[in-house]
């Protein structure tokens, strides 16, 4: 079987690591993609799709990074659930990402000066 999913788009806020109790990095955010066809007024619809980023990739994709920046990602999808404070189930589902490539320079220099072109992790599974 097969769950991969790839996607060229846009970061929709600044990206912020926070870290779990055990310490590990963790990146979420959203990335707004296009779709490739335009409705009858000649508009293009906008998807906007929830990912993870774990680990150094993670402290990577923030640094090298920012709001509106062109990303592509390489990931699978995931669906979780989980209880909210009023015992209500909350479905998720997302793209764990494990490869990105940074299409577009971070606006701030960054103390390298050098943007990678990719970062590419082993499989989460």
């Amino acid at each position: 079987m097969i769950n991969q999913v790839t996607l060229v788009g846009r970061l929709t806020k600044h990206p912020e690591v926070k870290h779990t109790a055990d310490g590990t990095p963790l990146l979420q955010t959203t990335i707004a993609v296009s779709r490739p066809y335009r409705n009858a007024k000649g508009e293009t619809d906008t998807d906007f799709i929830y990912c993870s980023v774990w680990g150094r990739l993670a402290e990577t994709a923030a640094k090298y990074s920012e709001k509106g920046s062109l990303v592509a990602v390489l990931g699978m999808i995931q669906t979780r659930n989980y209880k909210d404070s009023n015992g209500k189930t909350v479905y998720v589902t997302e793209v764990l990402v494990q490869t990105i490539r940074f299409l577009s320079k971070k606006h701030q220099e960054t103390e390298t000066k050098e943007v990678p072109e990719f970062i590419q992790t082993v499989p989460l599974i």
